[in-house]
């Protein structure tokens, strides 16, 4: 029944005919309607642009307990539930092992959208089960950042060598196989002086090398683990290509980087939510750094803290541009990435490179963290919640055909 039927159903007395021949309810019954009218139309234009309330799973490693006792409260991403709460987003933690992945497909299944933070290699344990789930869920319908194919392309070493290229280049070369590394390392060790060398899926330093020939010592080589508590080890270069034929396997490939004479002064970690910098890190880091002689538990010997900086810092600027507005977007040209693939959280790590003929640094890419970007800076969570809802609102948009 319409407005004006039924108000007429209420009595003549409370109708009016209007100068054009109509009848229309009392003043104050059609600011009434209006409003009402102004109201549900207000409410059908909010709900055909934004959803109701959108859900998305904040995906971690963890065991049964970790599963059972999850909150978003005693959630180490408990700043990124707030910042998701805040832009209208409910976010529900997912503890993921491989012992209960059915359980973790229904859940996420359950949602609109997953944010995965998960080493590619934790306590022994790999993504080897968990990258076909999660391919099968977004085939399903849930966005998942970042996607497994994306982290393949982006979230690997050999995105070293695939944009090397790039202003963030350096002297980089890829070996496919073990014949190959075999045949072309030994010579490159000798001409061009200290290498480094990286599986190509891995983190926390495990897997990358800094391998240095020794002059005294034929087919000898001396060798630094990136991984804490490290100590120098002399051996037989073969010896060593031996110990890393096992990263042929999940990883697929070594990378062989020139090593930073710089790498003392710090390393700057450049977080980026989709293709904005959402901040910096800058560490004076002790990776392939010999210890003192005290030993790898000595004070010297540690890393300083990770100084964390918000996108505007002053001393990161010429960094951010070279990011945002060069080497962000040749990276996806070259790699075949659109922004909307993106992480909604990832790192640029940077060495300093030799200074330019100005005296002004230039930066060195010796890795980008794709699986799990934490910990990061109190500016990030906002970045985060921002992305997450544009890429909401993109794909309900998409769904709906508008």
């Amino acid at each position: 029944m319409e407005p004006r039927d039924r108000l007429e159903s209420r009595g003549r007395s409370h109708v009016r005919s209007s100068a054009w021949g109509q009848c229309r309810p009392p003043m104050r019954l059609r600011s009434k309607l209006c409003a009402a009218r102004t109201s549900w139309s207000l409410r059908m234009d909010t709900e055909q642009h934004f959803p109701l309330r959108s859900t998305v799973a904040i995906l971690s490693r963890g065991d049964a307990a970790a599963r059972a006792d999850a909150t978003p409260q005693n959630s180490r991403f408990v700043r990124v539930f707030e910042a998701l709460a805040a832009a209208g987003i409910e976010a529900r933690p997912v503890i993921y092992d491989e012992t209960f992945a059915d359980a973790v497909r229904d859940q996420l299944l359950a949602v609109d959208g997953v944010l995965v933070w998960v080493d590619p290699i934790h306590q022994g344990k790999t993504r080897a089960d968990l990258d076909p789930l999660l391919r099968d869920v977004a085939a399903r319908g849930p966005w998942v950042s970042a996607h497994p194919d994306v982290i393949l392309k982006m979230g690997v070493k050999e995105v070293l060598y695939r944009t090397r290229h790039l202003g963030w280049g350096a002297d980089t070369h890829r070996y496919d196989t073990t014949a190959s590394f075999r045949a072309e390392f030994p010579s490159r060790l000798q001409t061009d002086g200290p290498r480094v060398l990286k599986q190509n899926r891995g983190n926390g330093g495990q897997g990358v090398w800094k391998v240095e020939a020794i002059a005294e010592a034929s087919a000898m080589v001396r060798v630094l683990h990136a991984t804490r508590g490290s100590l120098p080890e002399d051996m037989p270069l073969d010896a060593f290509i031996a110990r890393c034929e096992p990263y042929f396997g999940w990883g697929g490939c070594i990378i062989d980087q020139a090593f930073q004479s710089r790498l003392p002064d710090g390393m700057i970690r450049c977080y980026m939510s989709g293709s904005k910098v959402a901040g910096f890190g800058q560490q004076r880091i002790k990776a392939l750094i010999p210890p003192p002689p005290e030993g790898p538990d000595a004070a010297e010997a540690q890393p300083g803290p990770r100084i964390m900086h918000g996108p505007d810092a002053p001393p990161f600027q010429a960094l951010r541009r070279s990011m945002e507005n060069e080497w962000t977007p040749q990276m996806m040209d070259t790699l075949d990435i659109d922004e909307s693939s993106l992480p909604v959280i990832w790192d640029a790590d940077f060495l300093y490179g030799p200074r330019n003929a100005a005296g002004a640094d230039t930066y060195v890419l010796c890795e980008i963290n794709a699986s799990s970007c934490f910990a990061i800076p109190e500016e990030a969570p906002a970045a985060i919640a921002r992305t997450v809802k544009h890429r909401l609102l993109t794909t309900q948009e998409a769904g709906s055909g508008r």
